[in-house]
């Protein structure tokens, strides 16, 4: 399995559930929230057919709002075949790419939505253009941005909350992310400044971490639902105690829905928990839910940066102490954001890796013989 960097695109039975219930500290895993229903919205959605665009998708139809698409039609087209689609291109020409396609936002000239739910920006140029092409016929704006805005994130463990500082570069119109993605975080806060001036007092900017669950294309946490079910002796990463935060991409599109039928506006952290959820809390509620012959062995931070463990790449759910800073999801959840329980995303993460992933090469993980050598260096010190 390869590794990958932090910004790199950065239960049924009874015993399911009192791993679950066992995997939250302080507070329980909230129950899904039965939102009262509101009167129906016109929806554009830049994006809508990777990931979280059709976690967002599903409970707006489910609710009775109107959908519409807007992208390239080439990502999963047959999906939401009820759906309107409008096909375009939103990025800005790049010198650097002469063959690339001609920007075209004509498809959303002249139409009126209630909101937009932007799942796919990421330069500040287009996110700008779109604005301008919509103006006065959009209400509302939601900008879904990441926590690498926070340049501290990852780095030390500061605290981090929405008024903490935000990253910056030297050009704010670049068309790259950088080789190591180092532009990705100034560029999504530049992309919401963007959608902010735009949309003054209409601007909604949702800041994900890590955001699983099934489907996720990115194997960072879908790693440990496949490894629980393999079983045996588990290379358990660092402190134990350790903060884990991460949202469940389910948890996040239903809540995005709700954004947008409260007219709920300000920025916001969307990162799990109501209550804070350990390293070890994680593993064991995983054990119980998929597989009681998993057997953790614990080695620390030292040990894996010493051998060039990756943290979120060749080892998920991990990052060391000092570089962990936990981040206030406060708001978020004043705001309506509910969580469901570990158990049930870890479940169903392992039944769509067994049903639905298909055997693509692993994009990120540790492989069985990796994690093997690591344990039996660590056996020898």
């Amino acid at each position: 399995m390869a590794s990958t960097t932090r910004r790199s695109f950065l239960a049924s039975s009874s015993l399911a559930a009192a791993a679950a219930a066992a995997s939250i500290r302080r507070a329980p895993a909230r129950a899904l929230t039965i939102r009262p229903r509101t009167e129906p919205k016109k929806i554009l959605v830049l994006g809508g057919t990777s990931f979280l665009g059709p976690a967002v998708v599903r409970p707006a139809l489910e609710r009775g709002h109107t959908l519409t698409l807007f992208n390239r039609g080439r990502t999963n087209p047959h999906l939401f075949p009820e759906v309107e689609k409008l096909h375009g291109q939103r990025r800005r020409p790049d010198p650097a790419r002469p063959n690339a396609p001609e920007q075209d936002l004509a498809a959303l000239k002249g139409r009126k939505w209630d909101a937009v739910v932007d799942t796919s920006g990421y330069f500040p140029g287009n996110v700008e253009d779109v604005c301008k092409v919509l103006g006065d016929n959009v209400g509302q704006y939601l900008f879904v941005s990441s926590l690498s805005v926070y340049p501290a994130l990852g780095v030390d463990d500061t605290a981090i909350d929405e008024d903490s500082k935000l990253a910056e570069c030297d050009e704010k119109y670049r068309f790259d992310l950088g080789k190591e993605f180092e532009f990705y975080g100034a560029l999504k806060r530049y992309c919401e400044d963007a959608a902010t001036a735009a949309y003054p007092g209409g601007a909604t900017i949702v800041r994900p971490g890590y955001i699983v669950g099934p489907e996720d294309p990115s194997d960072r946490f879908t790693y440990w639902p496949a490894r629980f079910d393999r079983g045996g002796e588990v290379l358990a990463p660092g402190n134990p105690d350790n903060d884990l935060q991460f949202v469940d991409v389910r948890d996040l599109g239903e809540w995005i829905v709700h954004l947008i039928e409260s007219r709920t506006t300000g920025a916001f952290n969307a990162v799990g928990f109501d209550g804070q959820l350990s390293v070890a809390e994680f593993l064991h509620t995983g054990k119980g839910t998929r597989n009681l012959g998993c057997e953790f062995t614990w080695v620390p931070d030292e040990f894996l940066l010493e051998n060039n463990v990756s943290s979120w790449g060749e080892m998920g759910c991990w990052t060391p102490t000092k570089q962990n800073g936990h981040t206030s999801n406060a708001r978020a959840i004043a705001a309506g954001a509910t969580f469901r329980p570990i158990a049930q995303t870890i479940r169903d993460t392992a039944d769509w890796v067994r049903e639905g992933r298909g055997d693509r090469p692993w994009r990120a993980g540790m492989t069985a013989e990796r994690e093997a050598e690591l344990l039996a260096k660590w056996r020898a010190k």
